[in-house]
């Protein structure tokens, strides 16, 4: 369904009664949280959605927006709105922890309890000295390949997938189910070189003003945080989620072993038991 949030219009997904409490899952789009993981999170109603210039939604210009992170931050809260609940439990995955922090920040009433899986507490750009940056040869590997042809389907899946390949760990990597998903946000967004990047590695986020600075604010977090991390994250390197879980008050850290950047299949089980812990 669509739904109009401030100024745009939002593509959302839900799976689950609305009786149950709700978890909003925040990511770049809908395929970002997969069917069976959602399936598996009972109990629990369920709401994923595309962000702007992602997916199904509101597509002007990902690489020139006129947007800031706030203005997402503002989406997240209004569609809680819209859909008529007062307070949901929030789940932000990479670039969307972004989102996820600040929603806790400056509407905390709205958030029941945050999870912040595989981000980090400063926005792109030059990392803090006492963070870990991105992995510099994993980063070389991977923008020193030649772009796909953003607007060719297989093209796109083959060069997701080394992408994914490259991030995932030793752990972490399930050929089949990275290529399904790659192929399913394919299909979500126009085909174009502007959507397609977008919609896959949210390249909005290098154009994005994203300030001011908030992990000087993170002690003001007042909901019950779980950080979920991967120990060989090479994007958002393990320490990232250490700093997250030092700063934000009484959090809890799950560390992943052998998993780098992202969800995969094989860190289910015991991500979703520790959500419905977490929330219920």
């Amino acid at each position: 369904m669509q739904i109009e949030v401030n100024g745009v219009e939002l593509a959302v997904e839900t799976v689950g009664d609305p009786a149950d409490p709700p978890l909003l899952l925040i990511g770049i789009t809908v395929p970002s949280w997969p069917d069976e993981l959602c399936a598996a999170l009972t109990g629990r109603y369920v709401v994923r959605y595309d962000l702007r210039d992602a997916g199904r939604s509101t597509f002007v210009d990902p690489q020139a927006p006129g947007y800031d992170l706030r203005d997402l931050v503002t989406d997240a809260s209004e569609l809680l709105r819209a859909l008529e609940l007062e307070q949901a439990h929030v789940v932000g995955l990479g670039v969307g922890g972004f989102i996820a922090q600040l929603l806790a920040l400056d509407h905390p009433d709205q958030v029941a309890s945050l999870t912040l899986i595989a981000t980090r507490p400063v926005a792109p750009g030059p990392v803090d000295p006492d963070l870990p940056d991105h992995d510099g040869t994993v980063m070389g590997q991977l923008f020193g390949r030649p772009q796909p042809d953003w607007t060719d389907r297989e093209s796109v899946i083959d060069y997701q997938t080394e992408s994914t390949r490259l991030l995932a760990g030793s752990r972490g990597f399930d050929e089949e189910d990275v290529r399904a998903t790659i192929g399913l946000i394919f299909d979500r967004a126009d085909r174009s070189p502007t959507a397609q990047p977008a919609s896959q590695i949210g390249s909005m986020f290098a154009a994005i003003d994203c300030k001011p600075r908030w992990r000087e604010r993170l002690g003001k977090i007042t909901a019950p945080t779980l950080v979920v991390h991967g120990e060989e994250d090479p994007f958002f390197p393990h320490g990232n989620g250490v700093a997250l879980a030092a700063e934000i008050p009484n959090a809890t850290l799950l560390t992943l072993p052998g998993v780098g950047q992202g969800l995969p299949r094989v860190t289910w089980p015991v991500v979703v038991e520790a959500l419905l812990r977490h929330t219920s």
